[in-house]
């Protein structure tokens, strides 16, 4: 499915129309967080309609405020920066109803030219240790951000929330890891559902190539433009190990980069998870 040519249309569609897939238009990539097992806690799955992961808002139609309103969901954290949203012309959509808050893990310095020109070049290789490389760098910088969504969980465990970064992928895949694994989630379920973003931004695959060709880099290498759609599960896989041996585990990463302590990790672990009995009923899990 990684190979980087289009996707076969009706094979997209049927995938966005399944669980974990969420339907809200003027959004691509929208996902449920609920319904993974826990490794750890076998008899507990991670909450549904709870978390949900996203590329960004800016397109969101009237429906699809509608439907976030179907959804429950009252909190959004938006993880971009203010260089990008300035360059895409894409700001935060006001949706009654529910609080949006501008979460950036890169702050204005770290969009200097010649920190983006190093950045493309990474994404631009598509190789699995180049992404090391930048996931690394959003785990040191991203410690504030990550602690705002966690403390939600930990504060609010009946209030649905979203969070999302471009193209809810790489930054946004980062958050929903660390969760994951807070939740104890095996590491082949939080890869998998990493590499459905190849799925979920294919629908917005032209307006992606378009903002590409606009970037020197990417308008005079197509290869290189191909590979910012890479998803691949053993990125995630890979990026797991690096949080295990460079950051000593999740909950070290949590304890020293967003200064939440070990009962702050039980609530939040307690307020992810329900009984995997509940979800049985439930044909989409």
């Amino acid at each position: 499915m990684d190979a980087l040519e289009p996707l076969d249309p009706q094979f997209v569609q049927d995938q966005l129309s399944r669980h974990p897939f969420v339907a809200v238009a003027g959004v691509i990539n929208v996902r449920d967080l609920g319904g993974l097992p826990s490794r750890l806690y076998p008899n507990l799955a991670t909450k549904p309609g709870y978390l949900y992961r996203s590329a960004e808002l800016s397109g969101i139609t009237d429906e699809g405020k509608v439907r976030f309103k179907e959804l429950g969901i009252s909190q959004v954290f938006d993880l971009r920066s203010d260089t990008e949203i300035a360059k895409y012309n894409t700001p935060g959509p006001e949706i009654d109803g529910v609080q949006i808050s501008h979460v950036p893990v890169f702050k204005k310095e770290d969009y200097s030219p010649e920190m983006m020109a190093k950045r493309y070049q990474l994404y631009a290789s598509g190789k699995t240790e180049a992404f090391m490389e930048l996931y690394s760098q959003i785990l040191d910088h991203g410690g504030p951000s990550f602690g705002t969504i966690l403390r939600h969980v930990r504060d609010r465990p009946n209030e649905p929330c979203l969070f999302h970064c471009t193209a809810g992928k790489d930054r946004t895949g980062v958050i929903a890891a660390i969760l994951l694994k807070l939740a104890g989630v095996d590491n082949d379920a939080i890869a998998q559902d990493y590499a459905l973003t190849r799925i979920g931004r294919e629908p917005a695959r032209a307006m992606i190539m378009e903002r590409l060709n606009k970037e020197p880099l990417f308008a005079s290498n197509s290869e290189a433009a191909l590979n910012m759609f890479t998803c691949r599960d053993i990125t995630m896989l890979a990026f797991l190990d690096l949080l295990e041996e460079k950051y000593s585990g999740v909950e070290a990463y949590v304890r020293r980069f967003t200064g939440l302590g070990d009962e702050d990790i039980a609530t939040i672990r307690r307020n992810l998870l329900v009984p995997a009995a509940d979800l049985a009923a439930s044909s989409k899990y």
